[in-house]
């Protein structure tokens, strides 16, 4: 059974940093896209960043790119999503989710069918 579960979160001061981490099991990683999405309380579901299967390319939200960094370790089957220089309106539930997909781009607007249970990021003094 695929399943994948995200770990990392927790309350930082703006400014401040978390690197959150997207572990993946009943299955290997090398052939799949992922994806970061977060979702504000009475907000729509915002696609974060995407990785290609074999890590060479990387797409942001213009809302995170230059603080945000998101990378892969195929290896350990992990995922990571580097959180830095955090603002107030990051806060958010985030979810990473995987689409079997090999091509060497990727977007958030895929399909993605298997999705971890989220891990929350609070931003906040």
């Amino acid at each position: 059974q695929l399943q994948l579960v995200e770990s990392g979160g927790g309350l930082v001061q703006p400014g401040g940093s978390l690197r959150l981490s997207c572990a993946a099991s009943g299955f290997t990683l090398d052939n799949y896209v992922i994806g970061w999405f977060r979702q504000a309380p009475g907000k729509e579901r915002e696609g974060v960043s995407c990785i290609s299967s074999r890590g060479s390319y990387r797409n942001y939200a213009d809302s995170v790119k230059g603080r945000f960094t998101m990378s892969r370790d195929n290896a350990k089957n992990t995922v990571y999503l580097q959180m830095n220089s955090l603002k107030p309106e990051d806060t958010a539930v985030y979810y990473c989710a995987a689409t079997r997909d090999s091509s060497s781009v990727c977007s958030t607007r895929w399909n993605y069918n298997s999705w971890g249970r989220g891990t929350q990021v609070t931003v906040s003094s």
